[in-house]
């Protein structure tokens, strides 16, 4: 659900300002409005902060998985110190580096020609002669040797591989030019052994920074983290500096921002100890109000669900408690495997361990939902590819189970129950809708919202009760044509009460036509769960056989028989989980909140605060 929010507004004198917005950091419960749109001017102060909280968090990044241990310390003024040593010793890196690479090209060019004196081959000068470097093939040269010797030109091979064959000729000055089928080289500036000796340096020098990183992980990274903080709490102090308004020659300051109803008295006390004038008001239409989202224990864990498509604005409904059991229904729906089921809470109780507190409420989920998934996966019938309804369980064990067809039909029970999740799910949208806008704009405004409500839940009930026999048949048809009549009003002539009755009528038509087509795509869409739990058990026991296909009779034949099975469910596992996280989020962000109306543009409640490290 949405917290309730006040509006706050305060005047202060402009003297006493930074003092003030320095406590109600403190407090650290007040949302403070913005005022200002558009980015971050580049040469600002606000910007080189922003840019100083990204240049920590990527030092943060890159030394963590270095750290053996957190550090024992959190100052401020070493994590900024250490910060420097990492960009000193990464600007060492990029340079050792890019000597490493040029190196690495030298000495691919020169090792054929092995190592040698280069003043000798000066020397050659002094009496009229050079050397030239040349490479070919080995055939092209054994064909070509004679022809190459001769004129007073001498070649000698320096060097041959299956492919190459490096050689060098000795001449007089201007006689050599061009050889037929060889292809002339630069002539070596250095030998092979100093530049390898240089090259082996220049890595024991890189290994060095290697070392000089671990260190500042290991005794810094805490420091960092504190910094980062740090900056991040001044970035939130200047934002809200730029988000107060002047008046008065600039002598009174005013700051708009929301805080929580439970905090309000909280608030009202502090600004009543400050001595400043404020007034606190419940929100009106056309406030931007923020949002702060209050559930329980298990529907708290799929706010980042939430979040991920946008938050509610104030005047709508949290979506979250009704995405929460649907979202974990749908996910155990695609795997719908029981043993599947107990990896993942087997992985989450372990990375939750491993992990730490950050990562608690995911790894919750992960439990939560591999919970889920066996229980869903041993109604269903399934244990790692196992059909289990095959095995010789007991009969009130496979009374629990829902599997195979609906009666004499080729319906599976799984994918009709698909369906019928699907049409609750919608129908649960359509009623989140009808609220909503009953809520925003009155009961007559939302009749049309309320008739397609009626139709579609009055025919179902209807239908169903005849088919418990329940109601006779001329009962239901009656109970028909009063619904449907009930409903028509509404649809056809009571759409919009502000309209001539004639475009109405047109506009109830189409609605019907979109209705009809929207709705019936959307139920479909549910059948994605189903196939994609039908697939997984399907690929699972197909790796079972192809297991057992190899174990045989030896000993030895179990080997492959596991790795098989090892490989096979883990990639299923991972294919799995990937499919029944994605397609699950889309009915949920495109069958319910298209239907429930749903926009999620609300903005996040984000109160000024001290950042603490690690937040």
């Amino acid at each position: 659900m949405i917290t309730k929010m006040k509006k706050l507004t305060t005047l202060v004198y402009h003297r006493e300002y930074e003092q003030f917005l320095t406590e109600l950091q403190k407090l650290g419960v007040v949302h403070v409005q913005p005022q200002q749109e558009g980015t971050v001017a580049p040469d600002s102060h606000l910007q080189a902060e922003l840019n100083k909280v990204k240049d920590v968090q990527t030092a943060i990044e890159a030394l963590k998985p270095l750290a053996t241990t957190s550090g024992n310390t959190t100052s401020v003024a070493q994590g900024e110190a250490a910060l420097d040593s990492y960009q000193q010793v990464l600007g060492q890196q990029k340079q050792l580096q890019a000597e490493c690479d040029h190196l690495a090209d030298v000495l691919k060019h020169v090792e054929p020609w092995g190592d040698f004196e280069l003043n000798e081959v000066s020397a050659l000068s002094d009496i009229g002669y050079e050397m030239t470097f040349f490479t070919t093939t080995p055939k092209a040269y054994a064909k070509q040797e004679a022809v190459w010797n001769s004129e007073g030109r001498y070649t000698f091979v320096i060097s041959q591989t299956k492919g190459a064959c490096n050689f060098v000729v000795i001449a007089p000055k201007g006689t050599v030019g061009q050889l037929e089928d060889a292809t002339r080289v630069e002539a070596p500036t250095m030998t092979a052994t100093p530049c390898r000796e240089q090259l082996e340096a220049l890595k024991v020098q890189y290994a060095e920074t290697e070392v000089q990183l671990h260190t500042l992980a290991t005794e810094h990274l805490s420091d960092l983290q504190a910094y980062e903080a740090d900056l991040r709490s001044h970035v939130q102090f200047d934002q809200a500096k730029l988000d107060t308004t002047s008046a008065a020659d600039d002598t009174v300051m005013i700051l708009e921002g929301w805080t929580p109803v439970q905090k309000a008295e909280q608030v009202q006390s502090f600004l009543q100890d400050s001595g400043v004038c404020y007034e606190m008001r419940d929100p009106v239409k056309g406030d931007n109000v923020p949002i702060l989202l209050r559930n329980n224990w298990f529907t708290r864990m799929y706010e980042v669900l939430t979040g991920m498509y946008g938050m509610p604005d104030y005047n709508e409904f949290d979506p979250t408690p009704i995405v929460a059991p649907f979202f974990t229904l749908f996910f155990s729906y695609c795997i719908a495997d029981a043993g599947y089921g107990l990896v993942l809470v087997l992985l989450g109780f372990l990375f939750k361990k491993k992990l730490g507190p950050s990562m608690k409420g995911m790894m919750n989920l992960v439990i939560t939902l591999g919970i889920a998934t066996t229980i869903l996966g041993a109604v269903f019938g399934t244990f790692f590819g196992v059909n289990l309804t095959t095995l010789n369980l007991p009969e009130w064990a496979q009374g629990l189970m829902i599997t195979g067809k609906v009666g004499d039909t080729v319906y599976d029970k799984t994918m009709l129950l698909s369906l019928a999740i699907g049409v609750v799910h919608l129908i649960i949208a359509m009623t989140v809708k009808a609220i909503k806008n009953t809520v925003l704009f009155g009961f007559k405004q939302s009749l049309r919202d309320w008739s397609w409500l009626l139709l579609i839940v009055g025919f179902i009930a209807i239908y169903g009760l005849q088919w418990m026999k329940v109601i006779s048949t001329d009962v239901s048809a009656i109970a028909f044509y009063v619904v449907g009549g009930i409903a028509a009003v509404g649809i056809f002539l009571l759409n919009n009460l502000k309209r001539n009755p004639l475009i109405n009528i047109g506009a109830g038509l189409w609605d019907t036509y979109g209705m009809a087509s929207g709705l019936l795509g959307d139920v479909l869409s549910y059948v994605r769960i189903y196939a994609l739990g039908l697939a997984g058990g399907m690929l699972g026991g197909v790796f079972n056989q192809l297991a057992m296909m190899t174990k045989g009779d030896a000993w030895w034949g179990w080997i492959p028989c596991i790795l098989i099975l090892l490989f096979g469910h883990t990639l299923n596992i991972a294919m799995s989980c990937l499919g029944a996280f994605v397609h699950p989020l889309r009915l949920n962000f495109v069958e319910y909140f298209k239907n429930s109306n749903y926009e999620g543009s609300g903005t996040e409640y984000a109160p000024l605060h001290v950042v603490q490290a690690g937040e």
